[in-house]
């Protein structure tokens, strides 16, 4: 995904919000002396001073980092992944829920899938299926005349 220095920095700066937000929630105090930022990073497993980088809008795109702070947080790292400007929400989506039919399988992938056992039954089935996928399916004329 690429993007404008511009619209980059405006990722950075809106993902150091979010997560200075989500640390305040948490009760992390950022305040100068108040070792928000230590006991974070210490927590989460990430050096203080890539938490300082990420805070003050210089960004991360690492996804271990990434992933650490979801962990820490305790959301998912696709949430992470679209706050950090990794990922746009429709292509988390897509991740998350890929289209139907996406995924082809066979017949006989099928017949074990559905638990059909009985070697007769799963002929038929695989059969069947078989028959269907070659045969084109008939238009909205041909179906309408049927009626």
């Amino acid at each position: 995904m690429e993007r404008n220095d511009r619209s980059d920095a405006k990722a950075k700066e809106d993902f150091a919000h979010w997560l200075r937000q989500q640390l305040e929630t948490r009760g992390f105090d950022l305040g100068i002396r108040g070792g928000g930022q230590s006991r974070f990073a210490e927590e989460a497993g990430i050096g203080r001073a890539t938490i300082s980088r990420i805070l003050s809008g210089q960004g991360a795109t690492d996804t271990a980092v990434l992933a650490r702070l979801a962990e820490a947080l305790h959301i998912s790292l696709g949430e992470v992944l679209v706050r950090a400007g990794i990922l746009n929400p429709s292509e988390l989506t897509a991740i998350n829920e890929p289209a139907a039919g996406t995924r082809r399988i066979t017949p006989e992938q099928a017949a074990e899938e559905l638990g059909i056992k009985d070697p007769q039954g799963r002929r038929v089935f695989v059969a069947l299926a078989q028959t269907l996928q070659r045969t084109p399916p008939p238009d909205d004329a041909e179906s309408a005349a049927e009626s």
